[in-house]
């Protein structure tokens, strides 16, 4: 996955970031900057710390020192700050997340309801987004009459309903086979293309080796950071 659309200015700042739960350091003075509509891949052993970095920079989870800038704004404890980064930020699971007993239309328009946008909008919006990731004819369909591949454009369509500038995805095709992850690989190049700046976590090589840029982490600091080519 390149790296098809220009790439700005700083969108994400990280200085002297550090996470620990308990006595244990799950983030080690992480210091990184992410420009305006780029690809990165952040890559790494099962507990090297990858997924509570990107977790970090929507608030899923807390740092309790460094500094985080997203877009402008720094994070801190403060409510409105948070709900801000927020709307800024698309998340993309692993596990898909979605809520079983609904069907995909609902499933994209829960973000509207939580982000207060007017009941008479939700539909139209959350129709736009599964439209974008090619399931225009799936609105009625539960998560159980989907693929995997479907299950995932459904929460990349849940993650995009808020039109964010920043897609940060955790292992988006660690559950799927080597063909649809092709699909979902395409499909993030796509929305690059568009603009939007997209930051992926996985431990599969093959996936961090087509993106230009790859940050592999080991016990919670980073090892590398470097572009392909260089």
């Amino acid at each position: 996955m390149s790296n098809p659309s220009p790439v700005g200015e700083p969108i994400i700042v990280c200085q002297d970031v550090h996470k620990w739960y308990g006595h244990f350091e799950a983030l080690r003075g992480i210091d990184i900057t992410i420009n305006r509509g780029e690809v990165m891949v952040v890559f790494g052993p099962s507990g090297s710390g990858k997924s509570t970095f990107i977790r970090t920079l929507n608030r899923l989870e807390e740092h309790q020192s460094g500094k985080i800038i997203v877009d402008g704004i720094e994070l801190t404890r403060d409510v409105r700050n948070i709900e801000k980064v927020r709307m800024e930020i698309g998340m993309v699971f692993q596990q898909f997340n979605l809520l079983a007993r609904t069907s995909a239309l609902d499933n994209v328009m829960l973000p509207l309801t939580y982000s207060g946008v007017r009941s008479s909008d939700r539909r139209e919006k959350a129709i736009h987004a599964l439209e974008r990731v090619g399931l225009g004819k799936r609105l009625d369909h539960h998560p159980n009459e989907l693929s995997g591949g479907q299950q995932q454009r459904v929460a990349i369509a849940r993650a995009l309903v808020n039109c964010p500038s920043i897609l940060l995805a955790d292992e988006p095709t660690g559950n799927l086979d080597s063909a649809t992850t092709e699909e979902i690989l395409g499909l993030l190049q796509r929305l690059n293309g568009e603009g939007k700046t997209i930051i992926m976590v996985t431990h599969e090589p093959d996936v961090g080796n087509r993106t230009k840029r790859i940050v592999r982490l080991k016990d919670g600091a980073i090892q590398s950071d470097r572009r392909n080519g260089e």
